[in-house]
């Protein structure tokens, strides 16, 4: 009987595992699937244009690559007056997740 219920007990535990990677990273997650956008900081300069993106991935929480910085972000952008840094996570199923940060700002 126990043998039976180890499958899916075990299944039931890995929902959520890669979405432990950006824990703290101030985004919402979901426990089966999870697409958003969320504010993390602005400034006083004035909105522009431009945007950059920045992402790291991660799979089971286990592996874990990619460079989310405000600098990659910015780099990607050209920008160099950040006037707003916002977050999204993209997680399905706790198997794999995807964190960015997204850059506005003027070049």
């Amino acid at each position: 009987m126990i043998k039976h219920l180890a499958a899916p007990l075990l299944l039931m535990g890995l929902p959520g595992c890669a979405g432990f990677a950006f824990m703290g990273q101030g985004v919402a997650n979901g426990f089966i699937y999870a697409d958003a956008v969320t504010p993390v900081h602005h400034t006083n300069n004035n909105i522009g244009r431009k945007t950059g993106e920045a992402c790291a991935s991660s799979i089971l929480g286990l592996v874990t690559t990619g460079d989310a910085t405000i600098r990659a972000a910015a780099d990607a952008g050209g920008i160099r007056d950040i006037s707003a840094v916002d977050a999204s996570i993209m997680q399905v199923l706790g198997i794999y997740a995807k964190h960015c940060i997204i850059v506005s700002g003027t070049g």
